[in-house]
């Protein structure tokens, strides 16, 4: 019986010092998703400005 809960208070032991890890990864995860994102925002910004000039570029070319 007590070999049992030995064992057991092991497990729990890990299984806390896991979740406990992993909470840790999830945050870190989480800030670079928003980081990441927040850039690719940025980027698909610069990529609708530079539509924008180069659409209005070839509307001044002449028609050939």
């Amino acid at each position: 019986m007590d070999a049992e809960l030995t064992r057991l208070e092991t497990q729990l032991e890990q299984l806390i010092s896991q979740y406990s890890g992993l909470k840790g990864e999830n945050r870190e995860l989480r800030t670079r998703v928003g980081k990441l994102e927040a850039e690719n925002h940025q980027l698909a910004a610069k990529v609708q400005l530079a539509t924008e000039k180069l659409e209005a570029l070839l509307a001044k070319l002449p028609e050939a």
